[in-house]
């Protein structure tokens, strides 16, 4: 291992002592056995596994299940169901986390293990389902919010790795997580703790608090109550610094993509005008299609070319200013980096919850339960401006775009906002340079087309999500032979958003038709004004879900190795969704209008059999039958088996079929989204329009843009089906040491695709010289497909191609993914001289294969950014897993959890045609230079540190030094642009720092 660092020698200096203390803590462990103690009786409790109907005392299944225990989840210093799912090493492409703020679900929370996707990971509470987030990640993946989910109750998380829809029906394709909270409480516990990070913001204060009253085994009741707290402060991108606060990588020898300091027809919040002319003096969108030309030039190919010069309204630019003095677009301009002044890493989250449970034993063989749960979570989301050139509305009409032919400002204003140039109280517009320059003469052709960014007025989102949950259940047993049980429950996730920033059109337009706002000064414009031209607009949705479950287990007759148990149950559930289009008007500039609605019912049979054939062989077979009212409908089996040839080894193996159910954003005829990725245009483009962006070309028509796809709801999809296969160990070579070995094969195949000729269609657009031709080409790819919305020409190049900013694409049942890999853990637990406790726990998972097939080949993800399709578009790391070492002395312990992913390469098949590094890198397409020098992302390694201690026998003390280290996130410039140059879902902690928290916990 080639250690670069000092940051990698320290922590290589600790994994070698953890070895090293783990040896000794062996040698030890085996002195000691000269005078054993006499082992202690206790009775071991059974519980029910996750994946599994019966009771047990074996905990480790045939099926792969990992165990984040309370204890574990404090030695780490974590504090949120959030962090504690997604520290899985499982966890891999599609996995969202709060940083993520641009997409559908910003403000969301998901897993998803395998890197299959949110919505092919269950997530259980108790072993029961909740409701999903109203709003669909990508537009159509439907999964459940873990920001709603209370964290001081959770006793131990499981996480089962394996397929399991034979056990809880649909979406348990990548494995399921299941969340087990406090059963019984009886005293008062709590916890307070505060901290921040060592640039003094990401402030955080969490404080939770349970009261418990009765006790269960003497009294037969216990009720408890808990209400828990939780604020985070916001990062700034700006407070980060390079490589995060910009898109100017020169520095560190990459490109230039911060055109605003450069480029005249950047958007930036100082206005800068042309002159051109308008067909329609009332209609401030009907600006011409092209500037005036103020003279000519030879381009890089030879060709004459015009330019124009271009008026900045206002040059008091407190970054400076710039001088354009070639190309199309001359004048002088502002400086601005936009990243800089408005992006944020973390957003603004609040958050509390209030949890009750009553328990009660209603005979010696009954016992009844209920409880009810309330949680909120406020997320405020701050991003850049709004630009006041955009296209039209997703399914609004070509005229309302204001960047195709062109908004303008008109010659003359007036109070009515129409009829101007006729009206009494007409007077030339003080925003329009032209008009006060030539006194009004010839308004059609003195017409001012304006690039600007609405700089006074904040943009952004406020989320609150709020989830109502219940719960009641009945169990028992006859004779101790027959086990029952009922259970019932019922959850609302009701999400409103409030959008800030937005611009109304028709306010828009009558703002600029009477002059009430003021473009060359913006900060005259009143509260009013800004309020007028850019309204909040509020938009609530709901999820609801409600279920019934009822199960009965028999043990049927002995085996050598134990009892046959038979396990039949079934289960009713109805599901309902109303996801409302934010922009139903069609009256917003650059607000979705994604939209989805649906409900149906489900209704279920299941059945388990466990056999104990030996006393070292186990085999459990389950199976389960869905319907949906839909009309489809489907059988999920599943076998697994357990081989212990001696108490030290044992050998488990499964295999087994599932489904995933098209969501209602997928199959409702009335559900619809248009979604975005980052394109980097062709070099033939960049070419057309004034040469290589790697070669110092600024204009922002050639940079890499949002390019859409638009998608409608088909009521004709099948379920995506899977095929997973397990085989691995479970070893106990010493008393100190236990590890588990498996490897994953999961086949997940008539995939529910939106558009998945979507990368085959840019490239035909792009492969013609016109748009004409282009879209023919695009229609050419297959049914379904077309051009939804083609850009206005490039102002500088107006004859070349033009970009196509929505492509129409279907979803579709096609392909198949294959992926495998394995997943290895180990646990060292030993008593070191001195009576110092030490306890190693270790996590890893190796991606071996993460493959697409297609009718036009494979596309590989495994070690890169591909499906960059999928979600944050922050890829499928190869290698993932963390290690965390305790050591325990006294009243004191010390613990260090290290984290680690591996390096990804540059590249995503669904995006390029070839995972060429060099000729085809997600960051400079066809630059082999660059394409070389940024072919990877780093690997990333931070430690957090824990200490706690015990003040008293029911109070602890505890500090957290969070990446201890202060490592930093690798350079990613391939990354989403909202997120610039690094990826939020893996290299979160490094772009936070080092952070500090302290507090207590207690329990009387």
């Amino acid at each position: 291992m080639k250690i670069t660092s000092v940051r990698e020698r320290l922590l290589a200096s600790s994994m070698i002592c953890g070895a090293a203390v783990a040896m000794l803590g062996a040698t030890q462990a085996a002195a000691q056995t000269a005078a054993p103690a006499a082992p202690e009786q206790t009775e071991v409790e059974e519980i029910v596994v996750t994946g599994s109907l019966f009771r047990r005392t074996d905990t480790e299944t045939p099926s792969p299940v990992t165990v984040l225990t309370t204890e574990t989840l404090q030695r780490a210093g974590i504090t949120t169901a959030t962090d504690a799912i997604r520290s899985i090493s499982a966890d891999g492409a599609g996995s969202i986390g709060t940083g993520f703020q641009s997409g559908f679900s910003a403000g969301g929370a998901a897993v998803s293990l395998r890197g299959l996707g949110v919505s092919s990971t269950l997530v259980l509470v108790d072993g029961l389902r909740s409701a999903n987030f109203p709003i669909s990640d990508d537009g159509h993946n439907a999964y459940v919010d873990l920001n709603s989910i209370p964290f001081s109750l959770i006793d131990r998380v499981e996480v089962l790795k394996d397929g399991a829809s034979s056990t809880y029906g649909a979406d348990a394709i990548g494995g399921v997580v299941n969340l087990i909270m406090k059963k019984q409480f009886n005293g008062i516990a709590g916890s307070a703790e505060f901290g921040q990070s060592q640039e003094r913001d990401a402030r955080h204060t969490r404080g939770d608090l349970t009261l418990g009253f009765g006790d269960y085994a003497e009294k037969g009741w216990n009720f408890y109550v808990n209400g828990e707290y939780q604020k985070d402060g916001r990062v700034t991108n700006h407070s980060r610094g390079f490589p995060y606060n910009t898109l100017d990588l020169r520095p560190i020898g990459g490109l230039d993509n911060n055109t605003a300091d450069s480029s005249l027809t950047t958007a930036t919040p100082s206005a800068v005008v042309v002159r051109t002319t308008q067909t329609d003096l009332n209609n401030p969108l009907a600006g011409g299609a092209v500037p005036f030309a103020d003279g000519t030039y030879i381009d890089s190919k030879g060709l004459v070319q015009n330019y124009s010069n271009y008026t900045t309204l206002n040059l008091n630019c407190l970054g400076g200013t710039y001088n354009a003095t070639s190309g199309g677009a001359r004048g002088t301009g502002c400086k601005y980096d936009l990243v800089d002044l408005y992006n944020q890493i973390a957003p603004k989250q609040e958050r509390y919850a209030f949890n009750t449970r009553l328990s009660v034993r209603l005979a010696d063989n009954i016992e009844a339960y209920a409880t009810g749960s309330y949680s909120r979570d406020f997320v405020s989301i701050k991003n850049q401006p709004r630009a006041l050139r955009n296209t039209q509305p997703f399914g609004g009409l070509a005229s309302q775009a204001s960047s195709n032919p062109g908004l303008v400002l008109p010659v003359w204003i007036c109070s009515a906002g129409a009829n101007c140039a006729a009206a009494a109280d007409r007077r030339l517009n003080p925003n329009n340079p032209y008009a006060t320059a030539l006194g009004g003469a010839d308004p059609a052709n003195n017409a001012a087309r304006i690039y600007y960014l609405f700089g006074d007025i904040p943009a952004g989102s406020d989320r609150t999500n709020e989830v109502i949950r219940g719960t009641a259940g009945l169990k028992g047993d006859v004779d101790g032979d027959w086990n029952w049980r009922v259970e019932a429950v019922g959850a609302k996730d009701k999400l409103s958003i409030t959008q800030y920033g937005y611009l109304n059109i028709a306010n828009l337009m009558n703002a600029i038709n009477t002059g009430a706002y003021d473009f060359v000064n913006p900060s005259n414009n009143s509260a009013a004004i800004r309020n007028f031209v850019s309204p909040n607009i509020k938009t609530p949705s709901d999820a609801t879900m409600m279920s019934l479950d009822a199960s009965v287990t028999k043990r049927l007759w002995a085996l050598p190795g134990g009892d046959m148990q038979l396990a039949v149950g079934g289960q009713v559930r109805r599901e309902e969704l109303t996801n409302n289009n934010q922009n139903a008007k069609l009256d917003t500039y650059s607000l979705t209008t994604s939209s989805a609605f649906g409900k149906h019912t489900v209704s279920a049979a299941y059945a388990e059999l466990l056999a104990p054939v030996l006393d070292n062989l186990e085999v459990n077979a389950s199976g389960r039958y869905d319907h949906y009212s839909e009309g489809f409908s489907h059988f999920s089996p599943k076998i697994g088996v357990k081989y212990t040839p001696l108490r030290q080894l044992a050998f488990r193996g499964t295999f087994s079929k599932g489904f995933r159910a098209p969501t209602f954003a997928e199959s409702n005829a009335a559900s619809q989204y248009a979604g975005f990725a980052t394109y980097a245009t062709p070099a033939s483009f960049q070419n057309a329009h004034g040469g290589l962006v790697s070669a110092g070309n600024t204009n922002p028509y050639a940079q890499s843009y949002g390019l859409g796809g638009g998608y409608g709801g088909n009521p004709k999809l099948k379920p995506e089906l899977s095929r997973s296969f397990t085989a691995g160990l479970i070893a106990e070579p010493t008393p100190w040491l236990s590890l588990t070995v498996d490897y994953y094969d999961v086949k997940k195949s008539r995939l529910i695709v939106a558009g998945p000729l979507l990368a085959k269609a840019k490239d035909a657009y792009y492969s013609k010289t016109n748009a004409a031709d282009a879209c023919a080409a695009v229609a050419a790819v297959g049914p379904g497909y077309s051009c939804n919305l083609v850009d206005a020409p490039d102002p500088l190049f107006p004859n070349a191609l033009p970009r196509v900013l929505i492509i129409n694409a279907p979803y579709e049942n096609v392909n198949f993914a294959k992926t495998s890999g394995i997943d290895f853990s180990a646990t060292v637990k030993t008593t070191l001289p001195y009576d110092v406790k030490f306890t190693s726990r270790i996590e890893a998972t190796h991606v071996l294969k993460y493959d697409l097939h297609t009718s036009d080949g494979v596309q590989k993800y495994a070690g890169t950014l591909g499906p960059y399709q999928l979600s944050s578009g922050n890829g499928t790391p190869d290698w993932r897993g963390n290690w965390q070492n305790t050591v325990e002395f006294g009243r004191y312990s010390l613990s260090a959890t290290a984290y680690y992913v591996g390096k990804i390469k540059s590249v995503a098949a669904d995006q390029r045609a070839s995972t060429d590094c060099v000729s085809f890198n997600q960051y400079a397409t066809g630059d082999k230079v660059l394409g070389d020098r940024f072919c990877y992302i780093k690997k990333f390694i931070n430690v957090d540190m824990n200490g706690t201690m015990d003040v008293t026998e029911n109070v602890t003390a505890f500090v957290n030094v969070g990446n201890v280290f202060n490592e930093r996130a690798p350079v990613a410039p391939g990354a989403y642009a909202s997120a610039p140059n690094y990826l939020t879902t893996f290299h979160y902690a490094g772009l936070i720092g080092r952070t500090f928290k302290t507090g207590i916990r207690f329990k009387f």
